[in-house]
């Protein structure tokens, strides 16, 4: 299902017009909250790119521009991420870098996961700096470390 999700951004990515079709996550438990606010809480426009629409309609998905840049929260954890990976920490959030798609990246909080796919011209720093703001705001431990803004940490995955 994740597979066919990023394959559905990725077509989004190569330059498909008007509205995106992503999938959307189904959140459980707290992530269902978490992501309702964070839906609030989201950019009208990232890294130069306006607010776009998806297919189906969700809260729990954000696109910019022509999907370019996707946001989908509520996802699963991450397949091949594990308990004694490194994240980027990036604005007070580590993010965890898919060693397989480049592109993508999910955001570890302690109620949701939250996945990002960053393409075209857009650099991922900025992109998920500025998403950062939004994401650091979900959960009181997502928001504190009080370190770099871009330093590398280690983390205990017990996320959701």
């Amino acid at each position: 299902m994740r597979a066919a999700a990023l394959l559905l951004v990725l077509l989004a990515l190569a330059g498909c017009g008007g509205t995106v079709q992503v999938e959307p996550p189904v959140p459980q438990g707290p992530a269902v909250a978490a992501c309702g606010k964070l839906a609030t809480l989201l950019p009208q426009t990232l890294d130069g790119e306006p607010r776009g629409t998806s297919t189906p309609e969700s809260p729990y998905v954000a696109v910019w521009g022509d999907g370019v840049i996707a946001l989908r929260c509520g996802v699963p954890r991450p397949a091949r991420m594990a308990p004694t990976d490194q994240l980027q920490e990036i604005g007070g959030v580590g993010w965890f870098p898919d060693p397989e798609k480049p592109a993508l990246f999910t955001a570890v909080t302690d109620s949701a996961y939250v996945e990002v796919t960053v393409g075209g011209e857009h650099t991922a720093a900025e992109v998920l700096s500025d998403l950062s703001k939004a994401v650091g705001q979900i959960s009181p431990q997502a928001g504190g470390s009080g370190g770099p803004a871009d330093s590398t940490l280690f983390y205990t995955l017990n996320a959701p």
